[in-house]
């Protein structure tokens, strides 16, 4: 089965937005449809993938090479499932370049995950392909039970699934306070409760800007217009914080930081974590992972997860780089 990539840049409740081919398909940022914004977007295109089923590489608890197990038998059999992604691979249809090989990844409630590698090891492509536009080996990803390949772009993100990319984009015309106030309206459309109105959501979003150390000023600019990088990072993490999201997936969230900036954003992170909701952090760094404590850590090389462990990888890395484990 062919997918194009887009649909899962138009899903994200993060400010990056690619359209479809197409004008007339239906696209969505953060639960809103793009033309319920009224704005010009700056948009991006992205390689067309296809996506098809390959022999299972599962990942287990320990660091040691992933073996051929069952992803759950991998954890706590108490645990409760959140997502859980099956020998995914992704070929760019234009070349034929397959950048993912078969990766498995099981996130169950109340967990911290983090993927590390080297530059092009697919990193990247997972995070934004894996959750969100997709075929495994039983043509499914499981979200909290529902099959994510049978739901809208705009139903994903209202569903609970945030990302935060690496270099969010602007979105001129459009102010923090509407964007954010559309946003989480669409989300409680969604789940059945009345929409707020502004001086309601102002009292439910003022403790959300305490937590990420921002200033209400931050509300009357538009979204990441002018902002630096640090300033985008802490606006990514806004909206997680309004939103609500049960999944989180941080793209180098850290990436542009200063300590302070790190730090904010660390213990905002921190902040939102609950027995229920869960993160999937991306980073090349260990300074993250002192700051936001992982439950395993996966090492990813040449589209695949070839080592999962705990916060011994991170140290093994700092040392002695990806040879030690990698062996290249």
């Amino acid at each position: 089965m062919a997918v194009q990539l887009h649909r899962a840049y138009c899903i994200l409740p993060a400010p990056r937005v690619a359209l479809p081919s197409h004008p007339s398909s239906s696209s969505s940022y953060s639960g809103i449809r793009i033309r319920d914004l009224r704005s010009n977007f700056s948009v991006t295109r992205p390689h067309r993938f296809r996506f098809s089923s390959r022999a299972s590489v599962t990942a287990s608890l320990s660091a040691v090479d992933s073996p051929d197990t069952s992803l759950r038998d991998a954890h706590d059999a108490e645990k409760v499932p959140l997502l859980e992604v099956k020998d995914l691979t992704a070929v760019i249809a234009e070349s034929n370049q397959e950048i993912l090989k078969g990766v498995n990844l099981l996130i169950c409630e109340g967990e911290v995950h983090a993927v590390m590698g080297k530059n092009g090891s697919g990193k990247s492509t997972f995070s934004k392909v894996g959750f969100f536009s997709l075929n495994t080996c039983n043509n499914s990803v499981v979200f909290k039970g529902q099959n994510l390949l049978d739901m809208e772009p705009e139903e994903r993100s209202l569903a609970g699934l945030f990302m935060s990319f690496q270099s969010p984009v602007e979105i001129p015309g459009v102010s923090n306070m509407d964007f954010l106030n559309m946003a989480y309206n669409a989300r409680r459309r969604k789940l059945g409760q009345p929409e707020l109105g502004p001086l309601e959501f102002y009292a439910y979003l003022s403790s959300k800007l305490e937590l990420v150390n921002v200033k209400t000023d931050f509300l009357n600019r538009n979204v990441n217009e002018g902002f630096s990088g640090g300033e985008r990072k802490r606006n990514e993490i806004l909206q997680l914080a309004v939103l609500g999201a049960e999944l989180a997936i941080l793209d180098e969230i850290d990436s542009g930081l200063d300590v302070d900036a790190l730090q904010d954003v660390a213990k905002a992170v921190n902040g939102l974590l609950t027995p229920k909701n869960s993160v999937l952090m991306i980073t090349h760094y260990q300074r993250l992972l002192d700051f936001i404590k992982p439950t395993c850590i996966h090492i990813m090389e040449d589209g695949r997860i070839i080592k999962t462990g705990d916060i011994s990888l991170a140290n093994i890395l700092e040392k002695e780089g990806y040879k030690a484990i990698t062996g290249s």
